[in-house]
C-alpha cells in the first residue's frame, strides 16, 4: 500500500509544482502587460523588478545559511566581472527589451515570438560548441520559422516594433542561457544554487541596463507625475505597491522553474511550459482580446509539435543534468539546495 501512497504523493507535489510555475508565469506576463497600460517606463519597471530580486536572494541567502551553518559563495571581483558580467548583461537586455515590447504588441504576439527562443539558443550552443551539428536541426529552423510566419501572416494586430523588439529579445535570449550553461559548467565558481545566481547577477544586470533606461526614459520618468512629481502620496504608493507586486513575480518564476526542474524532471518542464504557452494564447483572446486567425493557430501548432516532438529542440541547459541533479537536490534536500540547470 505504501507505494501507490507514495505515487499518489508524487503526482500530487507534481501538479502543485506545475500549478505554481503557471501561476507565476502566466500571472507575470498578464500583469506586466496591464501595468503597461498605465504606466509606460518598462525600463524602470525592470530595474525595480531587479532591485527586489537581489533583495530577496539575499534574505534567501542569509536564512538558508542560518538553516545549514555553511557560508554562501561570495565570488572574487575577477571572476565576477570577467565571467558573470557577460551572462549578466545578455540577461538584462533579454528581459528588459520583452517588457518594452508589451507596450506595442499583444500578448499572443509575444508569447508566439519568444517561442522562436529555442532557434538561437541551438545557434549559439553550436557555436560554443555545446551541441554536436545535425542536419536535422536546419528541417527544424525551417519549420519554425514557417510557423513563426503563419502565425504573423495576416495579423490585424501585428505591430512591427514590437515584434522586432521581442524578436531581439529572443536573438540575445540565446545568448544568455548559452552564457548561463557555460557559467554553470564551472564548478570552481559555485554557483550550482539558483539564488546564489540570481544574487551575483542581478547587481550587474542594473547596472547594465541603466544606461539604457537613462536615454530613454530617464528624462521623462523624471518629470512624470507618477513617480518624481507626485502632487499626493496615493499615486506614489499606487506605483510603487504595482512595481513591487511586478518584482515578486518575477522572483517567484525564477524560483519555480528550477523548484520545478529540480523536484521533477526537465521533461516535465518542457511539457508544462507547451501546455502553458497554449493557456497564455487562450486567456490571452479571452481576456485582452487578442484576436487570432485559423492560419495563426495553424503556425502556432506547428512550433507547438516541433517544441513536443523533437529531442534535439530541448534546451541544453535542461537536457544535460535534469535527471542527475534531481536527484542530488533529493540526497541533499536537508541544506536546502537547489540546482540550476
Amino acid at each position: 500500500m505504501a507505494c501507490p501512497v507514495q505515487f499518489l504523493c508524487r503526482g500530487i507535489r507534481t501538479v502543485g509544482l506545475v500549478l505554481l510555475y503557471y501561476a507565476f508565469s502566466i500571472g507575470i506576463t498578464f500583469y506586466n502587460k496591464w501595468l503597461m497600460k498605465g504606466f509606460h517606463y518598462p525600463l524602470f519597471m525592470t530595474l525595480v523588478h531587479l532591485t527586489i530580486n537581489f533583495c530577496l536572494s539575499a534574505l534567501t541567502r542569509r536564512a538558508m545559511q542560518c538553516w545549514t551553518g555553511k557560508p554562501r559563495v561570495i565570488l572574487s571581483w575577477t571572476d565576477y566581472l570577467q565571467k558573470v558580467a557577460p551572462t549578466a548583461l545578455a540577461t538584462a537586455l533579454d528581459i528588459g527589451l520583452s517588457n518594452w515590447s508589451f507596450l506595442f504588441i499583444t500578448i499572443s504576439l509575444y508569447t508566439m515570438t519568444k517561442s522562436s527562443a529555442v532557434l538561437f539558443i541551438l545557434f549559439f550552443s553550436l557555436v560554443f560548441k555545446l551541441e554536436e551539428p545535425n542536419p536535422f536541426l536546419v528541417v527544424v529552423v525551417l519549420l519554425i520559422s514557417s510557423g513563426l510566419f503563419m502565425f504573423t501572416f495576416e495579423s490585424t494586430q501585428f505591430n512591427l516594433q514590437g515584434f522586432s523588439m521581442v524578436l531581439l529579445a529572443s536573438f540575445i535570449g540565446g545568448i544568455r542561457w548559452t552564457l548561463t550553461q557555460v557559467l554553470m559548467q564551472k564548478a570552481e565558481l559555485g554557483l550550482q544554487n539558483p539564488i546564489d545566481t540570481m544574487y551575483h547577477l542581478q547587481p550587474l544586470m542594473f547596472v547594465g541596463l541603466f544606461p539604457l533606461f537613462l536615454y530613454n526614459e530617464g528624462l521623462s520618468l523624471s518629470t512624470s507625475e507618477k513617480l518624481f512629481r507626485v502632487t499626493e502620496l496615493s499615486p506614489l504608493l499606487y506605483s510603487l505597491i504595482t512595481l513591487s507586486i511586478g518584482g515578486i513575480l518575477a522572483f517567484g518564476l525564477g524560483f519555480s522553474e528550477f523548484l520545478l526542474v529540480c523536484r521533477t524532471s526537465s521533461l516535465t518542464l518542457s511539457i508544462s511550459g507547451i501546455f502553458k504557452e497554449v493557456c497564455t494564447l487562450v486567456l490571452a483572446a479571452a481576456l485582452m482580446g487578442d484576436r487570432m486567425n485559423m492560419i495563426n493557430w495553424l503556425g502556432f501548432a506547428v512550433c507547438l509539435q516541433l517544441n513536443s516532438k523533437s529531442p534535439e529542440l530541448e534546451l541544453p541547459l535542461l537536457r544535460l543534468n535534469g535527471d542527475d541533479s534531481a536527484a542530488e537536490f533529493n540526497d541533499e534536500d536537508e541544506e536546502q539546495e537547489i540546482t540550476l540547470h
